[in-house]
């Protein structure tokens, strides 16, 4: 059986080579190109269009700068972000771009064979503590014109929603809720076309939008 096809693109060269080493000692993947600029992750999809890209923010071009066009060279990509920023403002903006997964350098091989695992499977993925950060954190300017999308999902949909926000994979929230993995997927893609979003990070940014929307309505006003 064909192994998960990857490409590492970072500008630090032992960076990459260690990513490199580790995906090489694990059987169901193949390394098929490296490189250290948004000049190489170009050519590397418009020659070999591998399955997954591991690739830097900041590096010669701008990772975030290479999503687009590389997806448009080859639609069926999976691209993750790895890098230093813990910033909500390039997690979001790299999202947005068509990453399907954001993690940080600090991540070890075990748990990075896992992001590029889920996230070749076509689910999305970004480090529960940046999700956690991002739902916390980022301000919503315009939420209060905006109509509470909550109202949308049943009672069952916003506990998983509200699981699902704070870090837990489907298998741990079909654990919490005493439900099969199955149903919570399919909550999950209720969940998304509700709320007209197209992954879990997304979802939960929407909840957090709705939760400070509501919050704002319930000061008192001065």
């Amino acid at each position: 059986m064909p192994g998960i096809k990857i490409a590492v693109v970072d500008d630090h060269p032992l960076f990459r080579e260690g990513v490199t080493r580790s995906f090489g000692e694990i059987e169901d993947f193949e390394m098929v190109a490296e490189g250290g600029s948004r000049e190489d992750a170009l050519r590397i999809v418009r020659e070999l269009c591998p399955d997954v890209m591991l690739m830097d923010i900041s590096m010669p071009g701008n990772g975030l700068e290479a999503i687009a066009e590389a997806l448009d060279h080859c639609p069926d990509l999976k691209i993750v972000m790895l890098t230093v920023s813990e910033t909500s403002e390039d997690i979001a903006t790299a999202l947005k771009l068509g990453a399907k997964g954001y993690v940080l350098k600090g991540v070890g091989s075990r748990g990075l064979a896992d992001v590029v695992r889920t996230v070749a499977s076509g689910e999305s993925y970004v480090s529960p503590a940046l999700s956690a950060r991002m739902i916390a954190g980022l301000s919503a300017p315009d939420a209060s014109a905006r109509p509470d999308p909550m109202s949308e999902l049943t009672g069952r949909e916003q506990e998983v929603l509200r699981l699902v926000a704070s870090g837990l994979s489907n298998k741990r929230v079909a654990r919490e809720l005493d439900l099969h993995e199955k149903t919570v997927k399919h909550h999950m893609t209720r969940i998304l076309s509700k709320l007209k979003v197209t992954n879990r990070t997304e979802a939960a940014l929407a909840l957090r939008d709705a939760t400070d929307q509501r919050s704002a309505a319930e000061r008192p006003q001065s």
